[in-house]
């Protein structure tokens, strides 16, 4: 049996509006999802035994099943258990570019990888559809990692609806390596702050994600107005994290003075991104705000926005 390597982005959050509580015990989101060129390699082979084997040389990357690639690969053995007696065990080896504890999605992105490559090495023939509701039972991010691109994600970030692709553009990426915020600290600590401003009623709900779905920055990315897509850019975590963590605000502000298209706290950060038109103006935020920041735990990366999710590497 053939092995196979995919290729498995990271994404970054051009909007993210939290709207209140939801029966499950989530929280009720309304969020525009972006994949950039940054991206994991993710290789499965077979190992001739009935063992889920995780591999990474990442310090910072789990080998045994915390790791959600691991556990995306136990819920396929499980969902299609006559698969897994057929072809048995896999290796699962993770070539880690994208940066740990982030908020960039590396982990569910590498749990989406192994879903769909599972799908192909095993023959099942999942649709699409069902490989994201497989990959909502792992995170909220997988479903959306599978599919990548540019999208709303409303309800608690499974709920898709694809948008026309913003790939022309460029974006910055800057964190300190040794920062990382817990996204169920940011939820927690955003409830405890603003839970009095949750809307709870479902009539509501449903009016405010509608709003969002006409809102200005989808209008910006309909139109493929660069300049107000950058404008439009929104994070409600940054109420918290920015406080939190004054040299991400610091960082911020140093993208933001740097005359970028917008900059944005991806997710619960700690990653701050700027966007560009070029690969020019790319590097020379990322020039300058090294300049302005010279401390060597701060690492930045270069990339551009992306149309695609999971796929195949290249041969």
């Amino acid at each position: 049996m053939r092995p196979y390597s995919l290729i498995a982005p990271a994404k970054i959050n051009l909007y993210l509006e939290i709207l209140g509580d939801r029966s499950d015990g989530y929280h009720e989101l309304a969020m525009v999802m972006q994949s950039v060129a940054l991206a994991d390699q993710i290789t499965l082979r077979a190992n001739g035994t009935a063992r889920i084997q995780v591999f990474c040389d990442h310090p910072d990357v789990p080998a045994d099943q915390t790791n959600l690639a691991y556990r995306a690969a136990d819920l396929m053995a499980n969902t299609y258990a006559e698969a897994y007696r057929q072809f048995g065990g896999v290796d699962i080896r993770i070539d880690k570019q994208i940066p740990v504890g982030a908020g960039l999605a590396g982990g569910s992105t590498n749990a989406a990888a192994v879903l769909v490559g599972l799908d192909l090495m095993w023959g099942i023939g999942i649709t699409q559809i069902e490989l994201q509701d497989l990959g909502a039972q792992l995170g909220s991010d997988v479903p959306f990692c599978i599919a990548g691109g540019t999208a709303i994600a409303t309800g608690r970030g499974e709920v898709l609806s694809p948008l026309p692709p913003v790939d022309q553009l460029y974006v910055v990426l800057a964190k300190y390596q040794s920062l990382s915020v817990s996204t169920a600290w940011a939820y927690k600590t955003y409830r405890q702050r603003f839970e009095e401003a949750y809307i709870r009623e479902g009539d509501r709900l449903s009016d405010k994600r509608n709003a969002m779905k006409s809102g200005a920055l989808v209008s910006a990315i309909d139109q493929a107005d660069h300049g107000q897509i950058g404008k439009r850019l929104y994070n409600d975590f940054e109420k918290i994290v920015l406080e939190e963590h004054p040299q991400v605000a610091a960082l911020k502000a140093a993208m933001a003075a740097c005359d970028p298209l917008g900059c944005l706290m991806s997710g619960s950060g700690p990653t701050v991104f700027a966007l560009a038109e070029t690969q020019e103006q790319a590097d020379r935020i990322a020039t300058e705000v090294r300049s302005v920041i010279p401390d060597s735990d701060l690492k930045l990366w270069v990339t551009q926005l992306y149309h695609h999710g999971i796929h195949l590497a290249p041969h």
